[in-house]
């Protein structure tokens, strides 16, 4: 016997919350913010806005499935099952941070707090949750098939995203690593620099155009359904012994873009979670290219 669909409501602390946490009454956290010029009342609205939006898509999951929630901080020890569908609560980010652990099940962006985000991933109210949780399990269902960003090293370490994968070191330090493109004439180079950004055309909204723009590049960046990636050098330099001759591209399906360090420690992590990263030694090699999951995000 199949099993019901289990909706899974994927949240993540509000700012209100943390500011309890760390300030133990409302009372002191006023007091904290008052402070420095700044009120706790717009905070809090947010917090009530977002567990207003929780409560309503809560309320309108069918009696006959299951549901459960998931807190950001806990996405790495939750187990999703096929039967899913993940109704992410929050902001446009909070759904590249579910992506990584999904393996193909419907996902419906719900934007918490509309007017202050871009609503690139949370593209619905809390209002229509009554009717997209049917939708999304049904014959006639939408989808945009978004494309992710893998890496793989060569100890069969994987790290996913949505967004983008950097590579580089974890403070301030140089990173040195020779980089290499499959399937390319063009000899391997020895570089030295901040780090490297391998994003999607997801990513193409956020850090990686930042880069694109920072550069003035005439790469043409992917759309977040193109089975394209980007990829960006970060403040390459020259010496003697390291090259800057390339430091952007695109890589195809198929294509992948290979590091391997040459410091003594960097680290790989996807959609800004340093916490949740790939360390990397000297000698290690590291592939990054388009992965073969990709996010199914509900129209």
């Amino acid at each position: 016997m199949s099993l019901a669909p289990r909706a899974v409501l994927v949240h993540r602390t509000t700012e209100y919350e943390e500011l309890l946490a760390r300030h133990g009454t409302h009372g002191q956290a006023a007091f904290f913010l008052a402070a420095r010029g700044r009120s706790v009342d717009p905070v809090r609205e947010r917090h009530e806005r977002s567990h207003r939006a929780l409560a309503e898509v809560a309320g309108a999951v069918p009696l006959t499935w299951r549901q459960t929630r998931v807190e950001r901080a806990d996405l790495d020890r939750f187990l999703f099952g096929p039967e899913d569908v993940v109704v992410v609560v929050g902001q446009d980010g909070l759904v590249a941070n579910a992506a990584k652990y999904l393996d193909g099940q419907p996902v419906i962006g719900i934007d918490a707090d509309p007017g202050r985000n871009a609503g690139v991933l949370v593209r619905h109210r809390a209002d229509r949750a009554r009717r997209l949780l049917p939708y999304a399990v049904g014959a006639g269902a939408t989808v945009d098939e978004l494309t992710m960003v893998e890496a793989v090293t060569d100890d069969a370490q994987r790290l996913l995203a949505l967004n983008e994968i950097y590579v580089g070191p974890r403070g301030h330090q140089t990173a040195r690593y020779t980089l290499d493109l499959d399937a390319t004439a063009v000899p391997p180079e020895p570089q030295a620099s901040s780090g490297v950004l391998v994003g999607t055309g997801t990513g193409a909204t956020g850090w990686l155009r930042s880069l694109w723009e920072q550069r003035s590049s005439a790469l043409a960046l992917p759309s977040p359904v193109d089975a394209r990636l980007a990829w960006f050098v970060r403040e390459a330099w020259p010496s003697p012994t390291t090259g800057t001759s390339r430091v952007e591209g695109l890589l195809d399906p198929g294509q992948g873009l290979r590091l391997t360090v040459e410091s003594d420690r960097l680290v790989a992590f996807g959609d800004g979670v340093e916490s949740d990263a790939l360390d990397l030694t000297w000698g290690q090699t590291v592939r990054l290219s388009v992965a073969g999951p990709r996010l199914r995000l509900v129209h």
